[in-house]
């Protein structure tokens, strides 16, 4: 019955892999050289860790480069315009000139027309945020996703 054929079937298997032994070498000797050359790339290129910046005091904030600086936003919520008035009157002397735009492609367009000086900032929700730059602006390539 079925041990018969189970025995006759591992029968037949090791004869094929004597007679075919390269093919069977191949088979043990690809998987391990592929693990090697894992393990080794990742020996060349370790993870960095980067320890923890201790606070410190950067001093006053230049704020002449920020003269006729624009910052757009979107969607205009009541809390979006909190958020962006807190910033631009609080913590500016001058103020800083803020827009609010109806939809996400409204700033895209109007970033394209306006100088280098403008920046839009996208409210996912009450708490998170996303920057938009122009082209201009060098962006590190670690997070391009959230451009």
């Amino acid at each position: 019955g079925v041990w018969r054929q189970t025995r006759a079937l591992l029968f037949k298997n090791c004869l094929i892999k004597c007679r075919t032994k390269k093919s069977s070498v191949q088979e043990v000797l690809f998987p391990l050289f592929f693990l090697f050359w894992l393990i080794l790339m990742s020996m060349m290129h370790p993870h960095r860790k980067y320890d923890e910046v201790d606070n410190t005091n950067l001093g006053p904030l230049d704020t002449s480069m920020l003269v006729n600086f624009v910052v757009g936003y979107t969607p205009p919520t009541r809390t979006a315009r909190e958020i962006m008035k807190k910033v631009a009157f609080d913590h500016f002397e001058d103020g800083i000139i803020t827009e609010e735009y109806l939809s996400e492609e409204e700033l895209q367009e109007a970033s394209t027309f306006k100088p280098s000086n403008f920046v839009g900032v996208v409210f996912k929700d009450d708490l998170s945020y996303q920057l938009r730059f122009p082209d201009s602006v060098a962006m590190s390539s670690i997070y391009m996703e959230s451009r």
